[in-house]
């Protein structure tokens, strides 16, 4: 009798159509014969750490680790995974099991199958030996007893042990939208393999690879594994080209070619029912080997392809010039030896016999090798991959990132870009041609269609950056011989049109006096820019203002498509304008019903959408998009002013849009002052930018600051819906003093402090806001948003926000100030120098404790009863709950002190204080010191505290340095009361995907102290220690966590796709510039 199990092995082959090894080679392997194979493999196994930098077809940017293993020693080249290589822009070292770490460099990614080839530098590895792996796809066999030896799960080395279970396994379905292997067959075992052993080699117990790991199902314990046929194919022609050069290295081609097609191989059982002949089916097994199953059928073609309108889905393919084939390697073997030649593919539809000639394509001529990054958006030709997935024709242009341009007009990932500015897009050629016409502020249509929404186009308004957020558009183009992506721009700097205005008008020179300015009757300017440090920069770039010097007679495009040949209209268009505007007057009128504060408030009411460039998330800002509504509180014929909540305009440095609800326009605006302290911003606009017609219909509202809000007062609370309708209702003040206490977030960012906010008995919920006006229309308070973090546990946490009123008192008196001149540095406000107000402020966190309370903690009968003849209602005393790090006040006032008076008069509530600081500037001597009288542990001290002054530009300047943005310690960071000893260091505010600072942990929410033993106190010291770095140097980092824990970690520079720069506003021209600090020549 034979042997039982070889029977059986035999048995399972023969129903494969696969040959086998004899199953007697497996039986004599024994514990020793494995361990000496082990040996051998273990030490050409490296653990691969790969960084992709861009996202790129089917792939995000990000980091990983994975495994590969030595297939050819003296040429160093490594095996591993396609998905592993990336298709993209890819950094990547090989780390083997003796810890030495190498450069590794991409030569090959198979554009179908799932494997791919890293090349390095054999002498690099000086302290191992090592032998390189064969490979034998020949030996596979079911039954076959192996072992992958590999990186799972982030072991370093692991070796999981198998059997071979399934020879003819259909490729694995990893995602809809991403990369999935197909035409061929897949090996499967129970091994359990993990993350991280993608690219491991699966080895038989001669050490020989028998098949390369790809993949596995979560939900059980089955690993996926790729046949090497392919692969060794592949391996031959790269080293021959290796071979064959003599100096430098040259791009590999290896041949491939395609019918732009997908077959699934089915059993014979199913390919009857679709229809095959019976004589068809005894021919195909006759001519087959023995014990062949089934027969491939088409299962799916890409459209314009080669064999689009030739084949279609259940065509049962019988032969290829002839030849009877029912395999994939077969017919692989074929296409990628014919390709620019024609096959005869013989074909059953339905049971009719149909024949075709197919021309075959190269495939890696559909395979894309360059991409468009345009605003951090990365735009490429469509690949055969998506291609397959999406049903689309190859090379149209396809947004793998959406980056921030694209993301800002709601444009989604896998969308493919049919037209911008109304002009057709068929390949990546056509979007760098119309980009080159369009100016910086552009807006423009842009056509699209998603593959989640095929049959129906979508059309979205575009904007082109105003502001230097990011680099002009670059072209990465892939160079093989090298392993990089070579840079160059995309488009040549004097086609770029020079920037526009707001409104597309010329743009004067102002010549008027400083007086005449503040009167608001001399500004023509069409533009607004912020000297803070705001993110911002304007329509009006430099360019703009160099052309208005040379040629004031320049005609503009408008943003938003309206076009003005001059400043002055003729009649005709006065009258059409008139005519628009009594149109919408008539097509928008209130209610009958509408209350009198709504019909006098509508006019100044504006919603505001706000974006927040990815590259510019600064001061911890918790989202890229924000909605709320404003208060027109100044408009003039130059310069229009709008108040509204921080938690709706959160930091500078973002783009904001506004949309009137008494006129139908929407322009930008840009932030001039943001309060470091109270919850609200000031934005300005150009009036000149909504037209003539706008004049009657937009006007300021009513500020009443005196008197202030009681309990039991009536108010109307008025705002703005989605769709611009006014709302309003009466509502009840419950509280008119209700002391807000936020705390912070796990990442800090702006919160509301020492602020008394209002409230209300109704309202219309928590994402409603507008302003408190009395029956007149007069505003009262804004009613703010603001935003909080609900914490749940120390590990969860969720945003939530809340809206309260803000009294106008604070905001009028800081609005007199702009008005009139304050007493800071100057800003640019549509071409014009306005001097801004600074604020005095006490720069510690305060909270209120009831007098009841108070006596508890030692304070004596008599200041109670100062304190209560002083505010008979709030009935409080305000308390230290720290001071902020870096203040003046930070070594003096400790926790839990009691303000009992500043300057010898009692305080009992915020304004109070406020009040003493403002004291400070309208006196005639330059004292910046207030004197407290505090209570601390029952004992009454008096105290010389320093005092702050603040603008309201928020930060100024940024540095991106390795993927990782860095700044000063914003003022949330400042109030956790700690900084790190070694001169506070530089903040890591955020941290890009597929970065240095990614794959080596450089994170957020930690401070920098010191760059390879530089301290680096500030962003100038940082600076000056990052310039000296070159390209590959690992650096040498200590970093301290907002948890005061200290860290020291290395990482590698690199310049080639992460150069250093920096952010920063220009004071003299109020625009942002983008200035590259570092990068490779």
């Amino acid at each position: 009798m034979g042997d039982p199990l070889g029977s059986e092995e035999a048995s399972l082959a023969t129903k494969t159509g696969i040959k086998s090894d004899p199953p007697l080679t497996e039986t004599v392997a024994t514990a020793e014969d494995w361990r000496r194979a082990l040996g051998k493999v273990v030490p050409a196994v490296v653990v691969l750490r790969t960084t992709a930098c861009r996202a790129f077809d089917t792939e995000s940017a990000g980091a990983s680790y994975a495994t590969g293993f030595i297939v050819d020693k003296r040429r160093g080249v490594i095996l591993t995974n396609r998905h592993v290589v990336k298709p993209g822009p890819v950094v990547a070292e090989a780390m083997f099991v003796n810890r030495e770490e190498i450069p590794i460099y991409p030569v090959y990614r198979d554009p179908v199958h799932d494997f791919g080839f890293f090349s390095y530098d054999p002498s690099a590895v000086q302290f191992l030996s090592y032998e390189e792996i064969p490979l034998a796809p020949e030996a596979a066999s079911v039954g076959l007893e192996i072992r992958v030896v590999g990186n799972d799960s982030g072991e370093k080395v692991s070796i999981l042990a198998g059997t071979l279970a399934r020879l003819d396994r259909d490729a694995p379905h990893y995602k809809k939208d991403g990369y999935n292997d197909f035409n061929t067959f897949y090996m499967q075992a129970a091994s359990g393999t993990k993350g991280g052993s993608s690219g491991s080699p699966v080895i038989d117990w001669q050490g020989r690879a028998v098949a390369l790991n790809a993949g596995s199902k979560s939900s059980s314990a089955s690993a996926f594994f790729l046949p090497l046929q392919r692969v060794v194919r592949a391996l031959s022609f790269l080293q021959k080209s290796i071979d064959s050069c003599t100096d430098k290295p040259k791009a590999v081609h290896i041949p491939r070619g395609t019918l732009q097609m997908t077959f699934v191989h089915k059993g014979f059982d199913e390919i009857r029912r679709l229809g095959l002949r019976s004589e068809t089916e005894q021919v195909v097994r006759h001519a087959s080997p023995p014990g062949e199953t089934g027969m491939l059928v088409v299962d799916s073609v890409v459209p314009n392809g080669p064999a689009d309108k030739h084949l279609e889905p259940g065509d049962v393919l019988i032969r290829v010039n002839g030849k009877v084939l029912t395999q994939f390697l077969n017919l692989e073997n074929l296409i990628d030896d014919g390709v620019g030649q024609i096959v005869e593919l013989e074909i059953e539809r339905g049971g009719q016999p149909i024949s075709v000639s197919v021309s075959v394509q190269d495939l890696h001529s559909i395979t894309p090798d360059h991409f468009l990054e345009v605003s951090g958006a990365v735009i490429h030709p469509l690949s055969y991959q998506q291609a397959r997935n999406f049903r689309f024709p190859c090379g149209l242009a396809y947004v793998a990132d959406p980056g921030y341009m694209l993301f800002r007009a709601g444009v989604p990932r896998h969308s493919i870009i049919k037209k911008v500015a109304n002009e057709d897009i068929s390949c990546l050629a056509d979007l760098i041609s119309v980009l080159s016409k369009l100016s910086r502020g552009a807006r423009v249509p842009l056509e699209y269609m998603s593959h989640t929404d095929r049959h129906r186009k979508k059309s979205v308004l575009v904007t082109i950056d105003r502001h230097e957020w990011y680099a002009p558009p670059q072209l990465y183009t892939r160079n093989d011989s090298s392993g990089l992506w070579d840079v160059k721009p995309a488009i040549e700097p004097a086609a770029v049109p020079p920037s526009i205005g707001n409104s597309g008008l010329p743009i004067c020179q102002n010549t008027e006096s400083m007086h005449e300015v503040v009167r608001g009757v001399t500004d023509t300017a069409a533009t607004m820019e912020a000297s803070s440090g705001d993110g911002s920069q304007n329509d009006f770039g430099v360019e703009a203002k160099k052309q208005r010097v040379e040629d004031d007679s320049l005609d503009g495009t408008v943003a938003n498509g309206s076009l003005y040949e001059s400043e002055s209209k003729s009649d005709d268009a006065m009258a059409t304008d008139n005519l628009v505007l009594r149109d919408y007057e008539s097509a928008t009128a209130l209610p009958a019903n509408a209350s009198l504060a709504e019909r006098a408030i509508e006019p100044a009411l504006v919603m505001f959408e706000v974006h927040v460039p990815p590259s510019c998330s600064l001061d911890g800002v918790h989202s890229q998009h924000f909605f709320g509504t404003g208060i027109i509180i100044y408009h003039s014929s130059n310069m229009g002013l709008a108040v509204v909540d921080k938690n709706t305009v959160a930091i500078s440095a973002s783009d904001v849009m506004l949309s009137f609800a008494a006129f139908p326009v929407e322009i930008p605006g840009e932030v001039v002052f943001l309060h470091p302290v109270h919850n609200y911003a000031l934005i300005a606009y150009n009036p000149l930018a909504m037209g003539p017609a706008s004049a009657s219909v937009i006007r300021a509202a009513e500020l009443l600051p005196e008197p202030a809000l009681q309990r039991g007062d009536s108010v109307y609370l008025v705002g703005l819906s989605r769709n611009l309708q006014a709302t309003s209702r009466k509502s009840i003040v419950t509280n008119p003093c209700a002391a807000l206490n936020i705390g912070s977030a796990d990442s800090p960012r702006y919160r509301a402090t020492n602020m008394e906010v209002i409230e209300l008995d109704t309202d219309f919920g928590s994402s409603f806001s507008g302003a408190l006006t009395d029956e007149q229309g007069r505003i009262r308070a804004i009613w703010g948003s603001f935003s909080t973090q609900v914490k749940y546990s120390s590990t969860s946490s969720e945003d939530h926000q809340f809206v309260r009123g803000i009294p106008i008192y604070a905001i009028s008196q800081v609005l007199e100030k702009i008005i009139t001149g304050g007493n800071g540095p100057e800003l640019l406000i549509n071409g014009v120098k306005r001097p801004m107000p600074l604020v005095r402020i006490l720069e510690v966190e305060l909270y209120p404790t009831l007098l009841s309370k108070a006596r508890s903690f030692g304070l004596s009968d008599e200041w109670i009863q100062i304190l209560v003849k002083k505010d008979p209602v709030r009935r409080q005393v305000l308390r230290v709950k720290g001071c902020l790090a870096g203040s003046k006040a930070e070594n003096l006032l400790e926790q839990g002190d009691m303000v009992l008076a500043v300057n010898k008069m009692p305080v009992t509530c915020y304004n109070d204080i406020e009040a003493a600081c403002r004291t400070l500037d309208t006196g005639s001597h330059s004292d910046e010191n207030l004197n407290l009288t505090i209570l601390r542990q029952g004992r009454e001290m008096e105290l010389v505290v320093g005092t702050d002054k603040r603008d309201g530009n928020g930060t100024t300047r940024a540095i991106n340095w390795c993927g990782c943005v860095v700044q000063d310690p914003h003022s949330a960071v400042r109030a956790l009361g700690f900084l790190p000893e070694e001169g506070h260091g530089v903040y890591v505010t955020r941290w890009c995907h597929g970065s240095p600072a990614h794959r080596y942990g450089l994170y957020a929410l930690q401070w920098i102290v010191e760059v390879n033993g530089k301290k680096t106190p500030d962003l100038n010291a940082f600076a000056d220690a990052t310039k000296e770095l070159e390209h590959g140097q690992f650096v040498r980092i200590r970093t301290v966590h907002l948890n005061g824990k200290p860290r020291v970690l290395t990482l590698k520079q690199d310049l080639h796709y992460w150069p250093t720069w920096e952010l920063r506003f220009d004071p003299e021209t109020a625009l942002w510039r983008r200035n590259i600090l570092k990068a490779l020549k």
